[in-house]
């Protein structure tokens, strides 16, 4: 099985302060991987080195084999990397379908053009009926973005991040503020919208994050401290120190 995503010793300081020490990570094809853990670790920093918000101060990263370091996002997501973030992001103007279908056009291979109409498009159109029944937003089609509830909103972004048909996904924290109701039905529906993709994500959710990841980084003062399948984890003696006092130390 060939590597997906490959992090070689990154680095990277704000100033004076050094926010990721030498992070090396890799995911093979197909697998779904969490990074856990505390606040400031340094988690959402790494997310950003990997999909070109940030560039790292060293080290190299490469994406099914091809150096992305250091280029800028959307690059990086032409070459198959798309992301999610903690914030959710849509046009709240826009319906869930005007929405989804915005949203797979580059993939179907439409550029930038005053002159063409978006309902002559036929295949977009498809593409984006497709969407919506994957990520089970059928009733709320026609429905303004900003009416939707928050799990639906959430939703609607998941559909949007795997419009392109990315092969590599990240997302920031998929369930925060959901109910526990809310958080059981995305699991079920990351499960099945990953389906075949590699996927990162980071989670504070134990239940998620033991419920769907095949592997686990634990990552404390921006370093990775463990990293194995979930039952190594739930045994690693550091992975219970740097969480001792938390509510996830009882978990684990």
């Amino acid at each position: 099985m060939s590597d997906a995503l490959e992090l070689h010793d990154l680095h990277k300081s704000f100033g004076r302060t050094k926010i990721i020490h030498g992070v090396s990570l890799t995911l093979v094809e197909g697998e779904r991987h969490a990074l856990i853990g505390p606040n400031g670790a340094g988690k959402s920093t790494l997310f950003n080195l990997i999909s070109g918000r940030l560039a790292p101060d060293s080290g190299r990263i490469l994406l099914r084999g091809v150096d992305i370091t250091g280029r800028s996002p959307f690059e990086i997501y032409r070459r198959g990397l798309s992301r999610s973030f903690q914030i959710t992001n849509i046009f709240h103007h826009l319906t869930v379908f005007e929405n989804l279908r915005c949203a797979v056009l580059w993939s179907l291979g439409y550029r930038y053009s005053f002159w063409r109409r978006l309902e002559a498009l036929a295949n977009a159109r498809a593409a984006a009926e497709n969407l919506i029944e994957r990520i089970g937003l059928s009733e709320r089609r026609d429905a303004v973005a900003s009416s939707l509830t928050y799990a639906e909103q959430r939703a609607l972004e998941l559909g949007i991040t795997i419009a392109g048909g990315s092969p590599v996904v990240l997302l920031d924290e998929p369930t925060a503020g959901m109910s526990r109701s809310e958080t059981e039905r995305t699991i079920g529906l990351l499960r099945r919208v990953t389906e075949g993709r590699t996927l990162l994500m980071v989670e504070h959710d134990m239940d998620v994050v033991f419920g769907l990841a095949e592997r686990i980084s634990v990552m404390v003062y921006g370093r990775i401290i463990a990293s194995g399948t979930p039952e190594q984890i739930h045994a690693d003696a550091r992975v219970r120190e740097a969480y001792l006092g938390t509510a996830e130390a009882e978990y684990l």
